[in-house]
């Protein structure tokens, strides 16, 4: 019979093939420290025009998605090398008087108004919706970014936002929708759009409805935190509920913290990958969402995420074990 003061080996969280047990190097400031290998991480939603332009540098974050930002701001970001790898939509584009035009927040160019289109689609003259989307390509947009807001303002009709997708996904584009108000998710899922920039918050999508976002391949964004900063609100609920049956449904969700709205710390947020946990993600996916490289099909080459110390036992304990992480050069770590 063993005796009580045994050590005995306690059990951990399977994170999934993405995660390897390893030691870091023995030179450097943490020689043969062990700990958990993990893909670099990345947030698929952040606002460098709100945050600013460094503000994730030296942080666990090694890749971000801006969604939202004036054109010259992308173009000279592109520019720069180094981490975090960095992905643009450029400008929102929205319908005239549209979100997020006036918004205080929305820095001078960061949004694009587009008149609706006309005619057959026949003309030897780029349409507005075309020229909107090259726009965006020439200054540096990987993805591009269109604002279905019933709630605050006028929105795209079906064919403008046809056109803009089209002309999106001849440059090999994809495109992500702001969707908030009545009608927004399906609008998005009737045009094709490729993902959402939130979960959607103010209204119930319906089962069907999920099912073909699914079908689709439609990506959604998580940004849980953000329909209500860590309170039981309706908006938090809905979302919760919204993004539990579309994750149990097979949909592809991605990490996205909407940085620079409210109050929200820079790097990992524990709070969001709570709030992941909460709507039944386990700790497989939690890990697929925080590292997907979209909108690149690959990842970056040379780094790795380094968590110190075993995996939790829980998937409570997750989120703030990967709040300890850190980035690496591959060549730092050994597998155990």
């Amino acid at each position: 019979m063993p005796r009580a003061d045994d050590s005995r080996t306690e059990a951990v969280l399977d994170l999934g093939p993405l995660a390897s047990a390893v030691r870091r190097s023995l030179n450097g400031d943490h020689p043969g420290e062990t700990g958990t290998m993990l893909p670099p991480l990345v947030d698929h939603h952040v606002h460098l025009m709100i945050i600013g332009e460094d503000a994730l540098a030296d942080t666990a974050i090694a890749g971000f998605v801006d969604l939202g930002a004036p054109p010259d701001l992308v173009a000279a970001r592109r520019h720069r090398g180094g981490l975090p790898r960095a992905d643009f939509a450029g400008a929102f584009l929205t319908a005239p008087g549209g979100y997020p035009v006036g918004r205080t927040w929305a820095a001078p160019g960061s949004a694009r108004e587009i008149a609706a289109e006309h005619g057959d689609g026949r003309s030897a003259l780029p349409s507005a919706a075309e020229t909107a989307v090259s726009e965006q390509h020439a200054f540096g947009a990987s993805v591009i970014k269109v604002a279905l807001n019933a709630a605050a303002g006028p929105v795209f009709d079906r064919a403008t936002l046809d056109a803009i997708v089209a002309s999106a996904h001849r440059l090999g584009l994809p495109v992500v929708a702001h969707v908030e108000g009545d009608g927004m998710a399906r609008l998005a899922v009737d045009a094709g759009v490729d993902a959402l920039a939130h979960t959607p918050f103010t209204e119930v999508v319906d089962d069907g409805l999920i099912a073909r976002a699914v079908a689709i391949g439609q990506r959604w964004i998580s940004t849980l935190y953000v329909a209500g900063y860590g309170e039981p609100t309706p908006d938090a609920e809905r979302a919760a509920d919204n993004l539990r049956r579309f994750a149990a449904a097979g949909g592809r969700v991605l990490y996205g913290t909407d940085l620079g709205n409210g109050d929200q710390p820079l790097g990992v947020n524990p709070a969001e990958l709570a709030l992941l946990a909460s709507a039944g993600l386990d700790a497989a996916h939690l890990v697929a969402a925080i590292t997907d490289p979209w909108p690149r099909r690959a990842r970056a080459e040379g780094i790795a995420t380094f968590v110190p110390g075993p995996p939790p036992a829980t998937t409570h304990d997750l989120p703030e074990w990967l709040a300890t992480a850190c980035v690496v050069p591959t060549e730092d770590l050994e597998l155990l």
